[in-house]
């Protein structure tokens, strides 16, 4: 397992994250806490460092998984839960990214955690209700009492992410140091704004969600994927899924790896801000998972695996790009390379 820091930050986690968002099988299917522990095991004696949960997580029984199986040990690993979903339906204050629902939400998972800080405190979604003054001003505040070291954000536009990060530089406030996104071969929008904003600013990038649900897993492209059970009936998948997920197997044929160990490679190809979120259910799920460190992709291979979905950057970038001729002329040097 290598290393890398997070964002502009000098906090230091491994080149794969372990999702606990399967910790626990409170809310449907997922893993008992004996399996949460074996899976905790084996990523942390391959090397691996980074652990990522949530206040929602299992209705919280993620939070309090990872709090009995790190007693002891927490010292060794970068600890990272998120708040903004509600903690009760009820009350109006306790979902949102507002100061009250920071605090009481920060408070609980630190009691479920069994620990006196978190090394990244991430804000799960963009609260539109919320100034972002707010929260980014909330957040410096866990950091200056000790209870945060960094903070970071999720599922949110690029535009508001860029301007929490100006905020905090004007005012003196912790910034981002990440940007926690889905990406994956068949969910490639980041790649629009957010990719290059997150170049840009320095932010690290943890992606969840590589294997898009497990559609790129392989289990769509086995001999057995017409089983009885649903979830591995090609049938519910549409064609651009189909073409992604043969591409996927492909590939992992000509090098000698599983399609999940590929896709989650080709999202550690796209850039060197990339980390992927491992999820897993069993053992057996993240000792494949982990092999994707070892896999090598070429640029051809990354070619063959990009065609199958047929992305587009959209307005305007699609459309800065079919006019540079126009607008450079003679000082036109063709496309910039990725």
């Amino acid at each position: 397992m290598r290393y890398r820091t997070l964002g502009n930050s000098g906090l230091r986690v491994a080149e794969v994250i372990l999702g606990a968002m399967t910790f626990g099988e409170q809310g449907g299917v997922g893993a008992p806490i004996e399996e949460c522990r074996r899976i905790l095991d084996v990523y942390a004696e391959a090397g691996g460092n980074a652990i990522d949960t949530a206040i929602n997580y299992r209705n919280g029984l993620s939070e309090e998984i990872l709090g009995q199986l790190l007693a002891g040990r927490r010292e060794q690993f970068v600890l990272a839960s998120k708040y903004t979903t509600t903690r009760d339906k009820d009350d109006p204050n306790a979902g949102g990214n507002a100061r009250k629902n920071l605090r009481a939400s920060l408070e609980t998972s630190l009691r479920r955690l069994g620990t006196d800080y978190l090394d990244v405190y991430w804000v799960h979604v963009w609260d539109a209700a919320t100034p972002i003054e707010e929260t980014m001003r909330a957040l410096d505040d866990a950091v200056r009492a000790g209870k945060v070291l960094y903070v970071g954000i999720s599922d949110a536009p690029a535009w508001i992410v860029s301007k929490a990060n100006t905020l905090a530089e004007w005012h003196g406030w912790s910034p981002f140091i990440g940007l926690q996104v889905p990406y994956s071969l068949l969910m490639r929008d980041i790649e629009r704004e957010l990719l290059p904003m997150a170049t840009a600013l320095g932010l690290g990038v943890t992606a969840w969600s590589p294997l898009a649900g497990g559609v790129l897993s392989g289990k769509y492209t086995r001999a057995d994927s017409a089983s009885g059970d649903s979830r591995l009936d090609p049938s519910t998948l549409d064609a651009k899924s189909h073409a992604a997920a043969r591409a996927v197997q492909a590939v992992a044929d000509e090098v000698g790896a599983t399609p999940s160990q590929v896709a989650i490679a080709w999202t550690r190809h796209r850039s060197e801000a990339i980390i992927p979120i491992l999820g897993a259910r069993n053992v057996e799920q993240i000792i494949d998972n982990l092999g994707a460190i070892d896999v090598k992709l070429t640029p051809g291979q990354m070619v063959d695996l990009e065609k199958a979905t047929e992305f587009s950057l959209g307005f305007p970038h699609d459309f800065i790009n079919d006019i540079a001729p126009w607008v450079f002329g003679a000082g036109y040097l063709g496309p910039r390379a990725e």
